[in-house]
């Protein structure tokens, strides 16, 4: 299957999907996920709890977020691939991202959460006819499909490596 249509996807994820450069999900997915685990590497302990700005999220709560935003939208995915016609609410980013614990947790132990929470996503999308994957389902008010969702999981991705990258890194 190619890349999904951009006309097909919620304009809140738009961008997303437009930072995947890979034409099949399963690669994409990989990939990106490459991509992000070499950050995470590359990133000294020391500066788990760095914050660009006051009221910023730090490194380790950037990461976090990652790892929940994927947890949710495999769910979102599962579901909508199991034919549950089931309307999904939204989650709240800014109130997920203090309670992940990030400042007390090890930048390795990050590393070891989002490593095992790809592993479970690829599987995930792996598993899914095409037919699975063209299914649709609408959360937070917004409808999509399922093969959508593993494009925004791996856009996300993209998105917040180029901010930690530029914000958070580059100095």
């Amino acid at each position: 299957m190619a890349k999904p249509d951009l006309s097909s996807i919620p304009d809140f994820y738009k961008n997303y999907v437009r930072n995947v450069q890979e034409e099949d999900l399963i690669p994409a997915l990989i990939n990106n996920g490459n991509l992000t685990i070499d950050l995470i590497k590359s990133i000294p302990e020391a500066s788990g709890n760095y914050r660009y700005a006051a009221g910023k999220w730090s490194i380790k709560e950037v990461l976090a977020h990652m790892i929940d935003a994927e947890r949710i939208f495999a769910y979102r995915a599962l579901r909508f691939a199991r034919n549950d016609k089931t309307a999904l609410h939204g989650f709240e980013e800014n109130d997920y991202a203090p309670e992940s614990n990030a400042e007390n947790r090890k930048l390795y132990k990050i590393l070891d959460e989002y490593n095992n929470v790809r592993a479970s996503t690829v599987d995930l999308f792996s598993s899914l006819s095409e037919e699975m994957l063209n299914r649709t389902g609408t959360a937070n008010g917004n409808e999509m499909s399922v093969y959508a969702i593993g494009f925004v999981i791996a856009g996300h991705d993209a998105h917040h490596r180029k901010v930690l990258n530029e914000r958070y890194l580059s100095s």
